[in-house]
């Protein structure tokens, strides 16, 4: 019995050791917690715009608090502005303008781009009903805010990829603001003119309508990104990389939760009219939104060009100066983003509620029922095709398409638009330039596109 009781009291008082033990571990861990608490940074925007949506939506769903940071956002409409607080330190990070930073950097300073979230012009081209095809823009007048600007460099650029000559095809007018252009369409003075989301509802319910957009004719151009110094980089990197694996999982978030981010957007756009929240996810969220969010090296050095006549600087330097990839290749190399995807997809065909939910609507808190938009019909139609030969899709091209696109979703690889190319190079010239009401034959490979994949 007394050896019993011995064992007994060995028993306990090992148990109690283990408690004092395990109190301890609890009470050091509570205080590295309060040792480290949320590192506290600032991160610049610079418009109030959809563009501005990956950091809205990051910050409004606390992913930067998931990776230890505390995030404090400030407004500063000037990009020259905003470049200058990060050279001071006064911002870690600044969403803006690639020119921006491209022009700062060009100056001296140690500025790059590390992630780009619209790389491409947000502009369609809204045309009188009457003009269906691109060469039916001959002899007519497009409206501008004035030479030099994005609208003239986004025209110009459109009726080049046309095969028309500004000034002789198509006589191009400043007018100025948005505004005053719409006014121009609503009285006939001008025929047409590159419109920004949302701001192309207004075009439609003026009778006007989308001929093609900036992305369908294949233009990369850094409109907004995120940048910070090379010192921030060099002494900071876990904090970059922190900052990164947020921004990725907030756009995750954006493309797969409609309602709930167009509720933010609501928010910060001041608006509760659920018609240009719409346009605004569609376009720029589920369209122009890159999932891995490369800066655009193309588009980068589409714009040194264009400030080469006003800066001979420009004229020397290659793209890969302005950009630091280092972060979003780690993300890229390493899965991290397609696990993202892997886990929830978005859904492959746009236009469809892409939140876990799909029966989840557009409903904003405190919005008015919007009336639902008719689902615009896709004209396909399969072509009959000889024994062993791949099947022709006829299709009529959409707003947003691009071939890459049309290769993802009818081929599984975003990769193979060249077969599409190829089987209609006997009406199709130029690979980056699509139009609304095109015509377009798909080969359809007899192989199954591979599954999981999303659609841009």
């Amino acid at each position: 019995m007394a050896a019993k009781g011995k064992q007994h009291r060995i028993k306990l008082l090992t148990l109690v050791c283990l408690l004092i033990l395990l109190c301890s571990n609890v009470a050091r861990a509570a205080e590295n917690i309060s040792e480290h608490p949320a590192e506290k940074i600032t991160i610049a925007y610079s418009s109030i715009s959809g563009n501005m949506a990956p950091l809205w939506i990051t910050y409004e769903r606390g992913f930067f608090r998931k990776y230890g940071l505390d995030v404090e956002m400030v407004f500063i409409e000037s990009g020259s502005t905003a470049v200058q607080s990060l050279i001071s330190k006064e911002v870690a990070f600044a969403q803006m303008a690639g020119a921006g930073a491209i022009q700062s950097r060009l100056r001296g300073s140690d500025v790059v781009m590390i992630a780009g979230f619209l790389n491409t012009m947000d502009y369609q081209l809204m045309v009188d009903k009457s003009i269906t095809r691109p060469e039916q823009l001959a002899g007519k007048t497009l409206a501008v805010s004035r030479r030099g600007s994005s609208s003239d460099f986004a025209t110009r650029y459109a009726l080049d990829k046309f095969g028309l000559t500004p000034g002789k095809d198509v006589t191009i007018l400043e007018i100025g603001s948005q505004p005053a252009r719409f006014a121009a369409l609503e009285s006939g003075k001008v025929n047409g003119a590159m419109t920004s989301v949302p701001s192309t509802l207004k075009a439609k319910a003026l009778g006007f309508h989308t001929l093609a957009d900036l992305q369908m004719l294949g233009l990369e151009y850094q409109h907004t990104g995120l940048a910070t110094t090379q010192a921030l980089i060099k002494s900071r990197p876990d904090l970059v990389r922190n900052v990164m694996k947020a921004y990725v999982e907030g756009i995750h978030y954006y493309k797969t939760h409609r309602a709930e981010s167009m509720a933010i957007l609501g928010k910060y756009l001041k608006t509760k009219d659920a018609d240009v929240l719409a346009e605004v996810y569609e376009h720029l969220g589920m369209l122009l939104t890159p999932e891995k969010p490369y800066p655009t090296l193309r588009g980068i050095e589409i714009m040194l060009r264009e400030m080469s006549a006003k800066d001979a600087k420009a004229k020397t330097r290659r793209p890969e100066d302005f950009v630091d990839l280092t972060f979003i290749k780690e993300l890229d190399s390493s899965g991290f983003i397609d696990r993202l995807y892997k886990d929830q997809p978005v859904v492959a065909r746009r236009g469809e509620p892409v939140s876990r939910d799909k029966a989840a609507t557009a409903k904003v808190a405190g919005a008015q029922p919007a009336v639902k938009p008719k689902t615009a019909q896709i004209e396909t139609k399969a072509v009959s095709a000889p024994s062993g030969a791949a099947e022709v899709l006829d299709y009529t091209v959409q707003r947003g398409d691009t071939l890459s696109y049309l290769a993802l979703k009818y081929l599984g690889n975003s990769y193979k638009w060249k077969r599409i190319y190829e089987a209609n190079t006997a009406t199709m010239t130029n690979p980056n330039f699509l139009y609304i009401g095109q015509r377009l034959k798909i080969p359809i490979s007899s192989e199954k596109p591979a599954g999981g994949q999303s659609l841009r």
